[in-house]
């Protein structure tokens, strides 16, 4: 790895940008907010599932979508999706965000209902198996898809939503629901109620302006932005922080936020 600059600088420099926006003000401009709106474990999962799904664009209007989805809901996100009628999922039909419509969320509850049958929950629908695998995360989001494809109900327009190691994806929205599930201190932002992987397992989630950013920062080599470049940022990170790397993600996504540098 070649820094432009002293390593030592640069962790210096990357940890106080990680104080600084790893804080309880992060949460209201951000994605995670849907989530932080809930208490019970499965409407966390959940709700913290479909605001990554979906977080892309604009972030007021990802946020304001999901608020939407918690109004179809009725507020109880898990009662919803385990019991609800067909004709409640058909009422869900005028749901848009992007490219992702009414069609595609009808498939997410029937396939989250059947995760929440088979696995009872959604931590062990996403990390079954990973404890027998070196590279969890890949593991994970590749077994995961397999899962989502699989039911009878499936329709190729909604397997685009779930990304993969498997498809070259870099799997920025996963790795950024990952975080969120899996990362564990005592700044509020981050959940930390899964515990079949540790933080040091994560990738880092690559979007543009953590892509942007790692790579003047010089910790990002490969050309492409792919599943190998959230490794090697990855692989970089840990360097300044073997056990908890993806904590690096808040100083490089507000640094290309706030555009500091």
């Amino acid at each position: 790895m070649t820094f432009p600059g002293n390593p030592t600088d640069l962790k210096e420099f990357l940890d106080s940008r990680v104080e600084h926006y790893n804080n309880s003000f992060f949460i209201e401009l951000d994605p995670v907010s849907i989530p932080h709106l809930f208490s019970k474990k499965e409407d966390i999962e959940i709700m913290g599932f479909l605001a990554s799904i979906l977080a892309w664009g604009q972030r007021p209007t990802i946020i304001n979508n999901c608020q939407k989805l918690i109004q179809y809901f009725e507020n109880e996100p898990h009662r919803f999706i385990t019991e609800a009628t067909a004709n409640e999922i058909n009422s869900l039909v005028n749901f848009k965000h992007r490219t992702f419509n009414g069609v595609d969320l009808s498939y997410f509850i029937v396939f989250l209902r059947v995760m929440y049958a088979r696995f009872g929950n959604l931590e062990n629908a996403f990390l079954n198996g990973v404890e027998n695998h070196e590279n969890k995360v890949e593991f994970a989001l590749n077994q995961f898809r397999n899962l989502f494809i699989s039911l009878p109900e499936f329709t190729q327009r909604s397997g685009k939503h779930i990304s993969a190691p498997s498809k070259k994806s870099a799997c920025k929205r996963l790795n950024m629901f990952l975080r969120w599930m899996v990362r564990k201190d005592k700044k509020g932002v981050d959940f930390g109620i899964w515990n079949k992987i540790s933080p040091a397992d994560l990738i880092c989630p690559c979007d543009l302006h953590v892509d942007r950013v790692a790579r003047k920062l010089g910790l990002i080599q490969r050309p492409k932005t792919d599943w190998l470049t959230a490794v090697e940022l990855t692989e970089n990170l840990k360097l300044f922080d073997p056990s908890d790397p993806v904590k690096y993600d808040f100083a490089l996504f507000g640094l290309g936020v706030g555009k500091e540098l």
